[in-house]
């Protein structure tokens, strides 16, 4: 389906991106492995996360200070110190009224305690018969049980004087505030984070229950086509297209399997599709899915699966191909450098979630002003790549990375953004607003 602004011929970007979507069957959830947490950052959760107990499991104190029940400061503003509760080391007895507890960060809420004043408001009234305390004695936990014995019956000479306005409640965080037993914690389809491992940890779960990874496999195919550390001679390029797609592919935390450049032969791109077809899930080349003379991909394809071959109204990236060999799918990228990036970003990628059984996130766009003229014929949407950035007036404003051809890889490396022309624009001046869709965690 094409839009009256794309050129003859060409597929609208988001109808190609709905037909590859709706052609892919994610692998099913029973096809998982149990991992501990230590190895589950990045993976994909194959079931819901409930939470076994509250976090924090008890009312405890957000404030050193001192803990007491708020009716006992209503007709006075002393109150008689008896002993003190420490995060691991909670006071034993119950606060009475006219009480009050010494607490620390973390230190569980004593019974008969309601709130929490921090220290700075505070003081710490000691008999004349007894020697002034250090602030470190005062706080420090005591190492023996004499010690402690020593210490509670100093406290239980000590008052304590509070001044400042006293709120019901303060400084108490509850059971159950961050998190409830029984909540649900995570979806299953919820690829895991740093953040969210430590939230696992703080549940006590050890192990978990993820997706299991796909197997990715990566083809280069070109004659022109070094590898980094090789010599090159006439006519040579250094490949980079893998090098790019394999980090891109880590942060999804897939097995890459890498076959390397293949030189522009039949056999030999027949031979590594057969082969990556047997092992991967997904297959991904670069370059050959164009019609120039020496582009034996689309010939090799034809023959061992069934692969549409697009010609998509966007830019960079024109030509994609998508299809399914007979074990797995694939993704046919341009060879171009920003090309290949960008329709693997915006298509492949995509498909690869959707394999995986991973829920999907929205890129953020924005509305902003450019700040330099940009080049744009109608015809297809075009990808262009700038820099997003706050003016002196502390407005969001984004400025062209500069040239913006296929095989300028260094564009991207500039940017944080893509300026998202739709295929009915023209030429844009300095001043008027654009879309901005911000890179994710995939280009950072």
């Amino acid at each position: 389906m094409t839009d009256c602004f794309s050129a003859p011929g060409l597929l609208n970007f988001e109808q190609a991106l709905s037909n590859m979507l709706a052609s892919i069957k994610p692998i099913g959830f029973d096809d998982c492995e149990t991992v501990t947490i230590e190895n589950a950052l990045g993976r994909v959760l194959a079931q819901d996360i409930n939470s076994p107990l509250n976090v924090p499991p008890h009312d405890n104190s957000a404030m050193d200070g001192y803990a007491f029940a708020f009716e006992s400061l209503i007709s006075t503003d002393c109150l008689t110190l008896v002993g003190r509760s420490m995060a691991g080391q909670p006071y034993q007895g119950v606060c009475q009224a006219g009480q009050c507890i010494r607490i620390m960060t973390g230190g569980k809420m004593p019974l008969g305690c309601d709130t929490v004043e921090m220290q700075e408001n505070c003081d710490l009234l000691i008999s004349k018969t007894e020697a002034p305390q250090t602030e470190a004695a005062k706080t420090e936990a005591p190492q023996t049980e004499a010690a402690k014995t020593e210490v509670q019956q100093n406290e239980q000479k000590q008052t304590v004087r509070f001044s400042g306005k006293k709120l019901l409640g303060s400084h108490v965080r509850y059971a159950g505030e961050d998190i409830q037993n029984g909540q649900k914690v995570f979806n299953k389809e919820h690829r895991l984070t740093a953040i969210d491992i430590g939230v696992l940890a703080s549940l006590g779960i050890a192990l978990v229950k993820v997706i299991r990874k796909l197997n990715v496999a990566l083809i280069a195919t070109g004659d022109e086509l070094k590898t980094p550390g090789q010599t090159l001679t006439q006519g040579d390029i250094f490949e980079s297209n893998r090098y790019v797609l394999s980090a891109m592919l880590n942060k999804l935390n897939v097995n890459v399997i890498d076959f390397g450049v293949i030189e522009d032969d039949f056999q030999a791109i027949k031979s590594a599709f057969e082969q990556a077809d047997l092992q991967a899930d997904a297959v991904i080349s670069s370059g050959g899915v164009s019609v120039g003379d020496a582009d034996y991909t689309k010939d090799v394809l034809d023959e061992l699966g069934e692969i549409d071959f697009w010609k998509i109204a966007m830019k960079p990236g024109k030509p994609f191909a998508f299809g399914h060999l007979k074990n797995s799918i694939f993704f046919g990228l341009p060879g171009n450098p920003v090309s290949a990036l960008v329709t693997f970003h915006q298509l492949a990628l995509p498909g690869l979630l959707k394999l995986q059984q991973c829920e999907a996130q929205k890129r953020i766009h924005l509305k902003v002003k450019t700040t330099t003229d940009l080049r744009k014929s109608p015809g297809r949407m075009d990808l262009q790549r700038g820099i997003l950035s706050i003016n002196e007036k502390g407005e969001n404003v984004v400025t062209s990375t500069g040239a913006q051809g296929s095989g300028i890889l260094s564009s991207l490396s500039k940017a944080n953004c893509y300026i998202v022309l739709p295929s009915s624009q023209g030429k844009v001046f300095a001043g008027e607003m654009v879309t901005v869709q911000m890179f994710d965690q995939y280009l950072s």
